[in-house]
């Protein structure tokens, strides 16, 4: 009978171990008190505005995290659809060395939906890294992926998402 725990512990350990996946870099510390930027991420995902979403979740895990980074200017909404999120990003990176800032936050979205089927379970997968805009040299990069339950929002799998992502950014 002990068996059959360990056994049942063992698989539920697994099922639940595939349901997300991260990878990453560790990183050398960065301090908290330079001057931090949020810049925007570049959408792969077919949903519309998805980059957006994310940044919105990001800044509130920075904050958690007790950084209080500056955020580049929004586009106008009737911009948005125009506007190549990498012309966006080139933008932001060259306000980033206009402000003199230290480091700045971006990424990538690379899935955003609820997958198709019954269950319609949502989907995300997110790549994050922190940049110095002077040089343009990544310092510290990091990906998830997690594919949530059922009943679960969209905005609250990428959030699990995002918040691990960014607790395995070092600061001093």
């Amino acid at each position: 009978m002990q068996w059959f725990r360990y056994l049942t512990l063992a698989g539920l350990a697994a099922l639940l171990g595939g349901c997300a996946n991260f990878t990453g870099q560790q990183g050398e510390a960065l301090p908290r008190e330079a001057q931090w930027g949020l810049v925007p991420m570049v959408n792969y995902s077919q949903t519309p505005l998805a980059g957006e979403r994310s940044e919105q979740i990001l800044l509130s895990s920075l904050t958690r995290k007790g950084l209080q980074p500056r955020i580049y200017p929004p586009a106008r909404q009737g911009d948005l659809i125009l506007v190549d999120d990498r012309e966006r990003l080139a933008a932001a990176l060259d306000w980033a060395r206009q402000q003199r800032l230290d480091y700045v936050i971006s990424g990538s979205i690379e899935e955003w939906q609820y997958k198709s089927g019954l269950d319609g379970e949502p989907a995300v997968g997110i790549s994050l890294r922190v940049l110095e805009p002077s040089t343009g040299r990544v310092l510290w990069s990091n990906s998830g992926a997690r594919a949530g339950w059922s009943r679960e929002s969209l905005a609250g799998s990428a959030q699990k998402v995002i918040d691990k992502l960014v607790d395995d950014l070092q600061l001093q």
